[in-house]
């Protein structure tokens, strides 16, 4: 029920709006005068202020600049007089009344209005809530030391514009540590563009990302520029192309790109962001990453810790997507047992914390009781970590399915050089791949090649 506060010298008035109210399912106070209106403001914060400008001992415009400058917009004030004016009107509403309504007050505008009003609080109210809780959610949490640590090295780092890249198992969620060093910049205010490169098509990559430009002079935007003034993130750096690793390479020295088909550099302000799994030094020396832009990347390398190793997180992560999905998706709220805490403190977690998002949700979902139990949690996990017997010699079962894709084609692809000797010639005829694509594949699953075997 919405309280409502009504200021007027008018007894008639105030008992007249009081009764209309009450009928209408409001919570009613009432004061006559701006000394009165104080007390109740401090003893009852009100949702909604009715307040008469004409006042024998105080006017309503006085009593609005002070609760203005004490109380902000925690409550909207809605300002009633029976001589009225534009500019009295003008006045009100610019030092920050909600709205004017004269008198004799027309009941249907006065129900209106506070309505009205009343809406525009509730809503206030929800975005400062999401807000809140959007800006905690983009935090990395834990109060481990490495976490601690972490927060510390990314606010420092936030306040330069050097490229950043964020090293880390799969399932470490780099993006949420990409946003917080966004957040934690002066770029905040400006767009967060967050890319999978492998997700960009083979063909077009470099359009997608720089943009492009056609004969007839039509221009396609590209994600650098919709990033401009922010921040764009480039997660999966290591499925780059080489020609585009080129491009972004020239970006990073010179800080202007070109759009695929033009000839005019266009000058970038954008701070890029890159995230990988795998082991970037590694690729240089197969020859599938630039050693230039390797190098530039790295000049502020950020490694993220495993789940496994600040497992002490653990609890305060839980309760973080219980949370998260109760908000986000309804689900209902549950809480872990210390028990059940402590079985999945000692889980080594090859999934991280993309794997623990997804078994909070899964019990969310499934369970019933208020208390979630250590036998619970060991049904889900054990559901998680077992495989049918006949799949017993392939890998990655509780992997996601692109981590366990390269782990079979690594297995299948060192089985299939076995066999053949050593040959990538016979290995390309018998798996019907062209030994060129082959041997790129090889390298970037890490398959080391013998150099007297590698083309028999």
């Amino acid at each position: 029920m919405s309280k409502i506060l009504v200021v007027d010298d008018e007894p008639d008035i105030r008992e007249l709006v009081q009764e209309i109210l009450v009928d209408e399912g409001f919570d009613v106070e009432v004061a006559e005068s701006a000394d009165r209106a104080r007390d109740q403001i401090n003893q009852h914060q009100p949702d909604l202020v009715l307040l008469d400008i004409w006042m024998p001992d105080e006017d309503g415009i006085t009593l609005l600049k002070e609760w203005k400058a004490e109380h902000n917009e925690i409550f909207p004030v809605v300002m009633m007089s029976g001589h009225g004016s534009v500019e009295t009107a003008v006045e009100a509403t610019r030092l920050g009344a909600y709205d004017f309504i004269e008198k004799p007050l027309s009941l249907a505008k006065l129900l209106l209005t506070i309505k009205h009003a009343l809406e525009r609080v509730s809503l206030q109210q929800e975005n400062t809530r999401l807000r809140h809780y959007s800006q905690a959610s983009d935090e990395p949490i834990g109060k481990s030391q490495q976490m601690q640590a972490l927060r510390d090295q990314l606010q420092r780092v936030a306040h330069h514009n050097t490229p950043v890249l964020i090293i880390g198992e799969s399932g470490t969620d780099k993006e949420i540590f990409a946003r917080y060093l966004h957040n934690m910049s002066d770029r905040a205010n400006s767009p967060f563009i967050s890319v999978g490169v492998s997700s960009l098509s083979a063909e077009n990559s470099a359009a997608e990302l720089f943009g492009s430009e056609e004969d007839d002079g039509r221009i396609q935007t590209g994600l650098l520029e919709k990033a401009e003034g922010g921040t764009l993130f480039l997660k999966d750096i290591a499925d780059m192309s080489l020609p585009v690793q080129g491009k972004l390479q020239d970006l990073l020295d010179s800080g202007q790109f070109v759009r695929v088909g033009g000839v005019e550099p266009i000058s970038s302000n954008v701070r890029v962001v890159a995230a990988t799994k795998h082991n970037l030094e590694q690729f240089v020396h197969n020859g599938n990453f630039r050693d230039d832009l390797y190098y530039q990347l790295s000049v502020v390398p950020i490694p993220l810790p495993a789940l496994r190793d600040h497992y002490e997180d653990i609890p305060d992560l839980l309760e973080h997507y219980v949370a998260y999905f109760a908000e986000r998706e309804g689900l209902t709220y549950r809480r872990f047992s210390v028990a059940a805490q402590n079985r999945l403190r000692s889980y080594h977690w090859p999934g991280n914390l993309r794997e623990l998002k997804n078994l909070v949700q899964r019990l969310l979902i499934l369970g019933r009781d208020e208390i979630i139990e250590t036998e619970e949690v060991e049904s889900v996990l054990g559901k998680r970590q077992k495989q049918p017997a006949e799949y017993n010699n392939l890998p990655g079962f509780d992997l996601p399915l692109r981590e366990a894709r390269e782990q079979f084609e690594k297995a299948y692809l060192e089985y299939q050089l076995k066999q053949a000797d050593g040959s990538v010639s016979k290995v390309a005829r018998n798996v019907g791949m062209e030994r060129t694509h082959l041997y790129r594949k090889m390298r970037s699953l890490g398959i080391e090649l013998k150099a007297d075997g590698s083309d028999k």
